[in-house]
């Protein structure tokens, strides 16, 4: 383990996170030389308390939602290296150490971040089969060599260069239950309706029946989610239900444009 702070700065953003923000500052306070934490202006749970206890830097912001939120408090950043962590992650001592070990010597140029594998703890048990692992997020990277895109709120790291890849864990307390999981099925699926593309072929047979199949097939038997035991079964059956539920609110939405325009030209 290094003996002085990497030269990284942890970047996060948060809303009311007071009851898991604590487990995420606390694996890289002391650690890394800076961590910027960019709070949604309305936080009022003590969250900006939290963190700063953990000395990081803490801004208030207006929700600009994923993307434009995390490019942000990476904006915000001064040391060469960025790392990106969710509220709900824990860096692990074994990662802590490989990504210390990195500065112990000249890393190579041409190498300007690093994944690593990402272990969710689901139902009292780490989940480390089927669709959920290892799960691989790039999340170690150069300043100015990154930038985060895609799709609220799914969210992905674009970097130039190579792509190196680290063994330890980031773990993830993501869901706090099955409930948890339901509404957060129903939330996805629903912004991934609004963000369909209008023009696209109307869903069909294939979307809402055979890849949600194909999904529970390939998560449990394929990638051996059934070593997870009954948690790995239900990690199987909501990935299909996920999968069937976009979908279908995709069709319901396509379903509901053309009686509009039905009903606007009578």
């Amino acid at each position: 383990m290094a003996t002085q702070p990497s030269p990284i700065t942890v970047c996060l953003i948060a809303g009311n996170e007071a009851a898991r923000i604590g487990r995420a500052l606390a694996s890289v306070a002391g650690w890394a030389s800076e961590i910027v934490v960019v709070l949604n202006e309305d936080v009022s749970d003590g969250t900006d308390r939290i963190a700063e206890s953990h000395g990081a830097k803490v801004y208030r912001e207006p929700w600009k939602g994923h993307i434009a939120q995390k490019n942000s408090a990476a904006e915000k950043a001064t040391q060469p290296w960025l790392l990106g962590l969710d509220a709900d992650e824990e860096v692990t001592a074994e990662l802590r150490d490989e990504i210390g070990a990195l500065f112990g010597y000249e890393s190579e140029d041409h190498i300007t971040a690093y994944s690593m594998p990402r272990c969710s703890y689901y139902c009292g048990r780490w989940m480390r089969h089927g669709d959920w692992y290892p799960d691989r997020k790039v999340r170690l990277w150069r300043r100015g060599k990154g930038q985060w895109a895609g799709k609220n709120p799914h969210d992905k790291l674009v970097v130039s260069g190579s792509v190196g890849r680290l063994r330890g864990d980031l773990l993830h307390h993501s869901m706090t239950d099955l409930d948890h999981h339901v509404r957060k099925a129903s939330q996805y699926s629903a912004l991934f309706a609004d963000q369909s593309n209008p023009e696209a072929p109307k869903v069909g047979v294939i979307s809402l029946w055979f890849r949600p199949m194909w999904r529970f097939l390939r998560c449990f038997f394929i990638r051996l989610g059934f070593l997870d035991g009954w948690q790995g079964y239900l990690v199987a059956y909501m990935v299909a239900f996920e999968t069937f539920l976009r979908y279908a609110k995709v069709r319901e939405l396509q379903e509901r444009e053309s009686k509009n325009r039905i009903s606007g030209k009578s």
